[in-house]
């Protein structure tokens, strides 16, 4: 009983004497996380208002996010009587500690804000990086997200990003879709070339400057193959892409032009 009445004695003690701090840390998280909160809300409307870049605005968001939960951390480990000026010193010498182990996330935070200051793409922008193709979703402090054409998430640190070639599709709002068709050598040049010119203009989404081209790319074993290059926007690409093919196959049909196919298979069938 003794034993037991000397625990519960501590434990009135440790509550008398760390209940208010824990308590009061607590709160100040709560109250804090909702400040923090609002002040997201308001630096939002503020950048709006601004008509800030969008990859700019969530950028600086996320990095006002991280830095204003650092400062909620500190209040709260404060309420709780760590003395914050030494784990100041300590967070500070781990900082440097963690920095070194990580050079290369240091990289990546240095080549996000690269890419913000060059604004090489922005969110939305086709773009061709690092072996990955897809529509940039957002430029965080480390890294960039893409969305590939097949719609997965590709995630490339903002290091790579900064320091590579990156290829922007959308950057001049419009972009060339090359196609090739073929055609039987006994065809004539001109007609075909009108039949598919006219298939690239009669497109609503083939824009007209610069102008479609049809011209003559090679004089292949079978076919004399037609380089077929209509312009859109990076969005209707491949809208375009696929309609080229299918489109110049009908007009070519009822103009009655021959697309050159393997003829030596027929033979052997009917020799069999």
């Amino acid at each position: 009983m003794e034993n037991a009445q000397v625990w519960i004695d501590k434990g009135i003690d440790f509550a008398a004497e760390y209940g208010p701090k824990i308590l009061g840390a607590i709160v100040i998280y709560i109250i804090g996380s909702w400040i923090i909160k609002k002040l997201i809300n308001m630096a939002k409307k503020v950048m709006a208002k601004s008509k800030y870049d969008e990859s700019l605005q969530r950028f600086l968001l996320n990095l006002l996010t991280w830095a204003l939960k650092i400062v909620l951390i500190l209040a709260v480990i404060g309420k709780l009587g760590v003395e914050t000026t030494s784990f100041a010193a300590i967070l500070a010498a781990a900082g440097l500690a963690v920095g070194l182990a990580l050079q290369g996330s240091l990289s990546n935070f240095a080549g996000g804000v690269l890419i913000m200051i060059f604004k090489p793409y922005k969110i939305g922008d086709l773009v061709e990086a690092q072996d990955a193709l897809g529509v940039v979703k957002e430029i965080e402090i480390f890294t960039t997200k893409l969305i590939s054409p097949d719609n997965k998430l590709v995630i490339v640190p903002n290091g790579a990003m900064a320091n590579g070639n990156i290829t922007n599709y959308t950057a001049e709002g419009k972009i060339r879709v090359d196609t090739v068709i073929g055609v039987a050598y006994e065809e004539d040049i001109k007609q075909v070339k009108k039949v598919l010119l006219d298939v690239l203009t009669s497109n609503p989404k083939v824009l007209q400057d610069p102008a479609p081209s049809v011209n003559v790319l090679e004089l292949a074993d079978s076919s004399v193959n037609f380089a077929v290059r209509p312009f859109a926007k990076p969005e209707d690409y491949w809208d375009v892409y696929f309609a080229t093919y299918e489109d110049c196959k009908l007009a070519l049909d009822k103009a009655g032009i021959e697309i050159p196919y393997p003829h030596e298979v027929e033979v052997i069938k009917q020799a069999k």
